[in-house]
């Protein structure tokens, strides 16, 4: 999990200097790409989370708690 915590750490830099940049009232288009970058950032910590859940619940044959993340990501899509 420590991967997980540096990556979300990352992506809180990336937010503050997103607010930053329309507090600053930068260029849209940097804006925009800036928030580009943020959400997939996010997009992969979010992925390789789920994996992580996934495969836990495989190995474990947990298919309570697989059912609840399925339910998760489909509500989420």
């Amino acid at each position: 999990m420590d991967d997980v915590v540096t990556r979300l750490k990352k992506v809180c830099g990336q937010i503050q200097g997103l607010i930053r940049m329309v507090e600053q009232e930068e260029h849209c288009e940097k804006v925009i790409v800036q928030f580009q970058a943020a959400k997939a950032a996010l997009d992969s910590t979010y992925s390789m989370v789920l994996n992580g859940s996934l495969k836990e619940c495989m190995s474990r044959h947990d298919a309570e708690n697989m059912e609840r993340i399925l339910k998760l990501i489909s509500k989420h899509q």
